[in-house]
């Protein structure tokens, strides 16, 4: 079943608030995401950081003397 009395018009105006406020919503997080992405890819490690690499040889040391 249809509506009785559909006035375009009227709709239209009706619905421009809700919808402009969706698209808004929409864009702020397209660009939140953005933001996001650029600053994860320039905070990341750079080959030659030395920042968060674990030197696998700093241990061996001390636990074949604890072993002996």
């Amino acid at each position: 079943m249809s509506a009785p009395k559909t006035n375009i018009e009227k709709e239209k105006r009706r619905h421009r608030t809700p919808l402009t406020g969706m698209i808004s919503v929409i864009v702020f997080a397209l660009v939140l995401l953005v933001g996001l992405t650029l600053w994860i890819t320039t905070q990341g490690n750079e080959p030659g950081d030395e920042e968060g690499v674990v030197d696998p040889t700093a241990g061996a040391g001390s636990e074949a003397s604890a072993t002996e």
